[in-house]
């Protein structure tokens, strides 16, 4: 890695810097602090950029959410961001619940609690195996190793046509509206603001099969991977020596 090119420092949240939907620590934090008097950061999410800014304690940072469907700049005089592209998708709800009924009857997934599908505004949606009432002791025990998912993996993405298709949380396939992904994002981010791909180190802890950073990974940017978000401080020494 060239560290001395590096102009811009880009993030997921959950497992990356934080645990699952839980706040920054202070630790992470100072270490964006830090990174923040030598870099431009900028976090790349799968959620919403307010959730994604909320659960950061609004550290005045740039905000790609939805895949790159929304993108929000931090206002410091307002301290909070200001969203300046919104993208959203119409979805096929009909033909949606059809497609993830037959994938639960040719998966064995039919018995499940709460709605069938999981449908967010952006147009990005969720098939949560479980459904989405299932409880979260459930939800945790059902496929920690993703090897249950990843198996069907390859058939979900080629139903799903439409969709960029993720092995999502514990227990479901997290959907986004082709052509958004996170490498998309990222670079769309890069062709607005005059940044080339090698400018940026990408650091992400969902790098493997089906997950939602191993776009970027496989992609031609610079890249850190996270296994432990405790680690963070560690892992990103180089970038402060």
């Amino acid at each position: 890695m060239n560290k001395d090119k590096v102009k811009v420092v880009a993030f997921d949240l959950d497992g990356t810097l934080t645990q699952h939907k839980t706040k920054l620590s202070e630790e992470n934090r100072a270490v964006l602090t830090k990174l923040s008097e030598k870099y431009k950061l900028l976090m790349v999410g799968a959620g919403t950029c307010m959730r994604i800014f909320n659960q950061l304690d609004a550290f005045p940072i740039d905000v790609i959410g939805n895949y790159g469907m929304q993108y929000g700049k931090y206002n410091p005089e307002t301290k909070t961001l200001d969203i300046v592209r919104d993208e959203v998708r119409p979805t096929n709800k009909e033909e949606i619940e059809k497609k993830v009924t037959c994938a639960r009857e040719k998966y064995g997934f039919t018995e499940f609690a709460g709605e069938n599908v999981e449908y967010h505004p952006s147009g990005c949606i969720t098939f949560p195996l479980l459904g989405t009432k299932a409880k979260q002791e459930d939800k945790l025990a059902f496929d920690p190793d993703r090897v249950k998912r990843r198996k069907i993996y390859p058939e979900i993405v080629e139903e799903f046509s439409d969709y960029v298709v993720f092995v999502g949380g514990s227990s479901s396939f997290d959907m986004a509206p082709k052509p958004y992904d996170k490498a998309y994002a990222l670079d769309l981010y890069c062709k607005e603001n005059g940044i080339a791909h090698d400018e940026v180190v990408y650091v992400g802890d969902d790098y493997g099969y089906g997950g939602n950073d191993e776009s970027v990974f496989l992609a031609d940017f610079q890249s850190v991977e996270i296994d432990d978000y405790t680690t963070l401080p560690e892992r990103l020494a180089f970038l402060l020596n």
